[in-house]
């Protein structure tokens, strides 16, 4: 028999944006008036991770992995690849170190350290087909359990693999689902938080796109270990293609009798219903996330109790982010010993990171827990981008802080990062290059957290508001030398002092920069000084020799700060300069300096 090939289109937000879509349809479109229907399938996917280089087109078997795909591409591919069985060299990634073309995308260093467990079938399957979902052992898990395995012992299982909550804190899986378990009560809950709120930070939503059935049954598995007959799913409204894919695949697991009543004809029942929210970053917080699901003001509690003991309703409730379900269905099918080989110590399996910033390779990558911060930045992130020098990277959103070149030997894992001051968080990373000031990317997030704070209570609503306050008059050039020992005082203040999480580790990112980089603290403070140049009120715009005298900065200065006659040398007047850069733009001749 023949074997179909298969056409993997990337069909993640980021490609959909794209003209992914386009792809699609211009294939299909080709594909029937070349009379190959019976011979080729087309399948829309989730995130291939690559996100630089999309709309990615996968042929299957081959692996030929191209990039940058535009509709009109599309003929090509069908024509020249699967028809004279040529591949298209110019669609090939081309690798920047030998400037040699990869033919297969298992090939790229982006891909070589990955281990995909959470993202297995983002990019394999399609995620609106519950058909290609079991086909890919889809739903084996849940059926197990149902049918072999007693609740105690699939929460042993659980906990003896050690996994950690993906979420942020890495608190035990296993462990808080017994805390559960031993609340008798009428009913019980499984929420799945999706409220992905770090800036740059798109795992979860990636996940819920391109493989939404392993959230489905990781949330079904935990309902029937800890006795749960209702899950819910708390996502960001703004998640619009994740939402639809989710409801979809809600709708087919209840059509196929995965969810409802006496699943695979056993007595457990469970179902799963969408709850929507705002966007509210506090709400990643598990008891904020809760009172915004009953309709509540998204504002944290006091813990104890617990929401395994007093969560949603005041019921027993579990809340377990997107990425840690996706690993659930496979820890039952291969076993703890599997999911223990993989990574470190305390803190087996792997993670999932959004790689974004000054990076060559700007995507969604998985590795191992102990790959060291080198490998995911340079190798599989292909180095910084236009050759400038690292600087730092942040890790945790804005809850972490900024690692050095000093640390970049350092193994990623739960622990280790927390050593360093900074932490894992949901898998945000951002990387830095010698062009970002450290004293305004504090700046920066803490506005985030300024802005994100529910202002419950005062260490967060008062004391960041005065932090920032701070950063502002330092990044203005009124910054005091007192201001670096008030920076730190209040910071541990609000550490210690704050209601949850968000303040407690709102801080991080200036205590991690002042640890890091106090030089840039203080020639901000004592030589009025930025030397990245980024911030705009200690910037000075100087003319150099080579103007001509053009007059093009003079004639777009909004403020005529500029003198000079034509075919002469210009002169800026500091004392009236705005700083608004609109000389430098309009110089053809690089003749006006950043100081």
């Amino acid at each position: 028999m023949k074997e179909i090939k298969k056409i993997l289109v990337c069909g993640g937000t980021g490609c959909l944006s794209a003209k992914a879509a386009k792809i699609v349809e211009n294939l299909r479109k080709s594909i029937k008036e070349h009379g190959l229907k019976e011979d080729v399938e087309v399948i829309q996917t989730g995130c291939f991770g690559f996100c630089e280089k999309g709309p990615i087109v996968k042929i299957i078997p081959e692996n030929t992995f191209y990039i940058e795909v535009k509709p009109e591409d599309a003929e090509r591919i069908i024509v020249e690849d699967i028809i004279s069985e040529k591949r298209i060299v110019d669609l090939l990634y081309i690798d920047p170190r030998n400037g040699e073309r990869v033919f297969e995308g298992e090939n790229m260093e982006f891909y070589k350290k990955q281990l995909r467990m959470a993202l297995k079938n983002c990019g394999t399957i399609d995620p609106e087909s519950i058909e290609q979902y079991i086909a890919a052992d889809g739903y084996a898990a849940f059926k197990k359990v149902l049918t072999t395995i007693k609740p105690e012992n699939v929460i042993k299982i659980i906990k003896d693999s050690g996994l950690r909550g993906r979420g942020g804190g890495g608190y035990s899986t296993g462990l808080k689902w017994e805390f559960a378990s031993k609340n008798i009560s009428d009913q019980k809950y499984i929420v799945c938080n999706a409220d992905e709120g770090d800036p740059g930070a798109f795992m979860d939503r990636s996940i819920l796109e391109g493989d939404p059935h392993s959230i489905i049954e990781g949330m079904a598995i935990a309902g029937y270990s800890i006795g749960a007959t209702k899950g819910l799913v708390y996502i960001r409204a703004e998640y619009p293609l994740a939402i639809d894919r989710l409801r979809k695949a809600i709708e087919s697991a209840r059509t196929e009798g995965i969810l409802g009543e006496n699943i695979f004809g056993t007595e457990f029942s469970f179902d799963i219903e969408i709850k929507y929210g705002a966007g509210a970053f506090v709400c990643g917080e598990e008891t904020a996330l809760i009172h915004s699901m009953e309709g509540e003001r998204g504002e944290p509690t006091t813990k104890p109790p617990y929401p395994a003991e007093s969560g949603y309703w005041g019921k027993p409730t579990i809340v377990n982010n997107v990425e840690t379900l996706a690993n659930i269905a496979q820890i039952i099918l291969k076993g703890t010993e599997w999911f223990r080989s993989i990574g470190t110590k305390n803190s087996p399996g792997t993670k999932v990171f959004a790689l974004a910033g000054k990076i060559n390779n700007v995507g969604l990558v998985e590795v191992p827990m102990g790959t060291t911060l080198r490998e995911v930045i340079f190798e599989i992130g292909g180095g910084i981008k236009n050759n400038k020098k690292f600087k730092a990277v942040q890790t945790g959103g804005p809850s972490g802080g900024c690692l050095t070149e000093n640390d970049l030997d350092t193994p990623i894992d739960f622990d280790t990062l927390l050593a360093k001051g900074s932490m894992m968080g949901s898998g945000g990373m951002i990387v830095m290059d010698e062009d970002d000031c450290m004293v305004g990317v504090s700046k920066f997030y803490l506005e985030f957290t300024v802005d994100e704070s529910c202002g419950k209570c005062a260490p967060c609503r008062i004391g960041n508001t005065r932090l920032w306050e701070i950063l502002d008059r330092i990044t203005k050039g009124e910054g005091k030398e007192e201001d670096i020992g008030l920076l730190r005082e209040l910071s541990q203040t609000i550490k210690t002092t704050s209601l949850c999480g968000l303040g407690q580790t709102s801080p991080n990112p200036i205590l991690s920069t002042l640890n890091q980089f106090m030089d840039e603290y203080l020639e901000h403070i004592h030589d009025r000084k930025c030397r990245a140049g980024q911030c705009q009120a200690l910037r000075r715009y100087l003319v150099n020799d080579r103007c001509v005298g053009c007059t093009a900065c003079a004639r777009v200065c909004p403020v005529a700060c500029i003198d000079g006659k034509v075919k002469e040398r210009h002169v800026i007047d500091q004392s009236r300069c705005i700083k608004c850069g609109a000389c430098h733009s309009a110089c053809k001749f690089n003749a006006i300096d950043v100081a």
